[in-house]
């Protein structure tokens, strides 16, 4: 729970944090800068061939990884289709898709403490303000490690519902998976008791 680093060995994981973090930052911000499907569609190409160097079972869990964002591409394709924009839908839905794969090939290269380190470095002058800049760094590295893992918990849920029913799950699994969460939550807590805490 505490690294989702891959073990698959990439030539990103050599990089410094600090570099790829700022890189992701500059790729986001690009990305709203561009608002025709093609070049969006251009640099969705361009991430996802970042993620070859990796193998086909490295490009492969990043695809695997995309696969909660498809009820998000869902609704905003049926949006823009029902207001006659399937060319802003389409934009959207491929800026989107870029800003996730970019996000999860950095997580996926870097481990939590190198991500926790430069966030701290930058929140350092915080310190100042009363707001201990650690405790901030792991919030935050422990929210992006936590999403992906929510989502492959909750497919694991809904797996688990049409195993054992018929119906389709809906609202049903949401106290399951609000459960799971907590769960994971508490085994987290207990690690970082474990290793001294976030101080």
């Amino acid at each position: 729970m505490l690294t989702l680093t891959s073990p698959i060995e990439t030539p990103w994981h050599r990089w410094p944090a600090g570099v790829k973090l700022a890189a992701l930052c500059a790729a986001t911000l690009g990305l709203f800068a561009l608002n025709a499907p093609l070049p969006l569609a251009i640099c969705l190409a361009g991430i996802a061939a970042l993620y070859l160097p990796g193998g086909p079972a490295f490009l492969r869990l990043g695809a695997r990884l995309l696969w909660p964002l498809w009820p998000f591409v869902a609704i905003v394709g049926l949006w823009h289709l029902w207001t006659d924009d399937p060319q802003g839908g389409l934009a959207v839905i491929l800026r989107l898709l870029a800003a996730v794969a970019a996000a999860n090939l950095v997580t996926m290269t870097t481990r939590l403490s190198d991500m926790i380190a430069v966030i701290e470095r930058l929140a350092a002058p915080l310190a100042r303000l009363g707001l201990p800049p650690r405790t901030l760094a792991l919030a935050i590295a422990l929210v992006i490690r936590f999403i992906p893992v929510l989502s492959d918990r909750l497919a694991q849920i809904r797996e688990s519902w049409r195993a054992r029913a018929t119906r389709r799950p809906g609202w049903r699994i949401l106290t399951p998976a609000a459960l799971a969460a907590l769960d994971d939550a508490d085994r987290v807590a207990e690690a970082l008791r474990a290793r001294g805490g976030a101080g």
